[in-house]
């Protein structure tokens, strides 16, 4: 097989799973935005997502929130994804919208309210053996915004606790994806704040506790890249949650505020064996302004160019040059392929697929999106907040 046919065989295996908050409304802290023709419910989610496949052919699976997407029949909701093209992927739980968790959830200072949290968390397992979903994704809100407000200690003691209990009721094929933030909407001190943490616990845990990667969960100047190959290194990479990010956790379009760094990730995941189902690609992100279903078919297409440029990297000439100490022919190898325009190789492999090779004309001309605005009339719209 030939460089160039490796790559595109690579490209035809990459799977992006979008997330099904990502279809409804959203906004700032101040304000919600409602726009026409967004879902009401988790079936309309599932077909707006049905869509983003359909045009990218590589948005396989979609992930749930939990209560925001509650059934009554989860099974039945599964088949109901199916039978448009998609599956059911990781369960998300929330525990940072009731008020009982103004002071934490599994972190916090009373027993009843971390029991609460709990049986959500166990709750979320009992849906993932209905729907088939191989992954729970835990984030926590918890933490404090003030010194002396709890102890520090404990409150990690508790979060332990709480881990192991969640995680020995995980089945066969499950695991457990953990992730950080350094901040927000805890100022002062946050219980799982970093990839440090998130790792010291997993590794507590065992096997099926693995870390996953908030691109936008970040200080300034992060090198986020070495957090993927330790990660990897130590067989703790559970997956990503793509977006991108200015200031804090912004949850723009992945690749929109720094492509550069996307694909020096997405090199990383590649060079350290990380390309392979074991390591979920997941987008999570709010589109509070730009029309939904087309943004997240931009931001697949973004991580499908990150991820071509990162295959066309010649690793054997910047083996060389690192090897040699070439300072400058090795940051030039590396620039060369993220140089490369790879949006026609990309046009081929959607053709290759059977694929219109132009994913967002495609779907501006389907009709979808009128389609929707004429009959999604009256009822809740999905959303949060404000």
């Amino acid at each position: 097989m030939t460089e160039l046919a490796a790559v595109k065989a690579a490209l035809k295996t990459q799977a992006v799973e979008t997330p099904s908050w990502a279809y409804g409304n959203s906004g700032t802290r101040f304000k919600v935005f409602a726009q026409q023709g967004v879902p009401r419910t988790p079936q309309e989610k599932l077909e707006d997502a049905a869509q983003v496949h359909a045009f990218t052919g590589v948005a396989p699976t979609v992930a749930l929130h939990i209560p925001w997407d509650k059934v009554e029949d989860y099974a039945a909701l599964a088949k109901f994804a199916e039978e448009r093209g998609v599956k059911l992927g990781a369960i998300n739980s929330n525990t940072f919208q009731d008020d009982d968790y103004k002071l934490g959830s599994i972190c916090h200072p009373d027993a009843g309210v971390r029991r609460k949290a709990l049986d959500h968390l166990l709750e979320c397992v009992d849906i993932m053996d209905a729907t088939g979903s191989t992954d729970l994704k835990l984030w926590f809100a918890d933490g404090t915004n003030y010194p002396g407000q709890d102890d520090l200690r404990a409150r990690q003691d508790r979060l332990a606790e709480g881990l192991s209990e969640v995680y020995d009721r995980l089945g066969d094929g499950q695991r457990m994806l953990l992730e950080y933030k350094f901040f927000e909407p805890a100022f002062y001190s946050t219980d799982v704040p970093d990839w440090g943490t998130a790792y010291a616990h997993c590794l507590k845990l065992g096997s099926k506790a693995q870390v996953v990667v908030d691109t936008g969960h970040h200080a300034p100047g992060t090198n986020i890249e070495f957090i993927v190959t330790t990660l990897l290194r130590e067989g703790k990479l559970g997956g990503f949650d793509f977006n991108s990010r200015f200031y804090a956790d912004d949850d723009l379009m992945v690749g929109a505020a720094d492509p550069f760094q996307l694909f020096r990730i997405m090199y990383e995941v590649i060079r350290g064996g990380g390309f392979t189902p074991d390591v979920a690609f997941m987008l999570d992100q709010c589109h509070n302004i730009e029309a939904k279903i087309p943004a997240i078919i931009r931001s697949v297409m973004n991580v499908q160019e990150a991820t071509a440029k990162a295959l066309l990297v010649d690793r054997d000439a910047l083996s060389v040059a690192q090897a040699s100490g070439d300072v400058l022919e090795a940051n030039a190898v590396l620039m060369d392929a993220y140089n490369t325009d790879v949006r026609p190789l990309l046009r081929e492999v959607r053709e290759e697929l059977g694929l219109d090779a132009d994913p967002m004309g495609a779907y501006r001309r389907s009709g979808w999106a009128e389609k929707i605005i004429g009959e999604r009339v009256g009822g809740q719209q999905a959303g949060w907040g404000a």
